[in-house]
């Protein structure tokens, strides 16, 4: 049996080639990232809003505000909060001055697992981007940062 020999597809722009390029990366970095995580027993949508409410310490955030500086939206956000109140690292508390507010804070267990996580996960970034110099770190954020998000 014969095969036909396909003609090459069409070029694709360079901005097709570099989303494609980022979304695989990202991709690859975030598998990656779960793995070092669910050994902590929690996911990475967790782990970021544990790093929110860490980085608002002593004040804690609403949970608009929590949603707001997330790096992915979560849809369901008050069930994310419960799970993570439910194992102890958040406290939720109605503002009585607004009640319609309500202030996340991270509670001590919480900061104590991001404590035990933060040589892992840096660790890891450091496999993740060894074959990339300081100075190409630099620039990649740098680029990065210069793509158009929601904000």
């Amino acid at each position: 049996m014969a095969f036909r020999s396909l003609s090459p597809l069409p070029s694709l722009p360079a901005e097709d080639h570099a989303f494609v390029a980022v979304q695989r990366s990202a991709n690859a970095l975030a598998l990656q990232a779960e793995q070092v995580l669910k050994q902590f027993g929690i996911t990475g949508v967790q782990y970021n809003v544990l790093r929110i409410l860490r980085g608002a310490e002593p004040g804690g955030l609403a949970c608009r505000d929590i949603g707001e500086r997330m790096i992915s939206h979560d849809p369901d956000m008050t069930r994310l909060l419960d799970r993570l109140e439910k194992s102890g690292f958040i406290t939720r508390q109605r503002q009585t001055d607004d009640r319609r507010v309500v202030k996340t804070r991270i509670t001590q267990k919480g900061l104590d697992l991001l404590r035990r996580l933060d040589a892992p996960v840096h660790d890891l970034h450091k496999r993740q981007f060894r074959s990339l110099s300081a100075a190409r770190l630099r620039l990649l954020s740098s680029l990065l940062r210069q793509i158009p998000g929601d904000d």
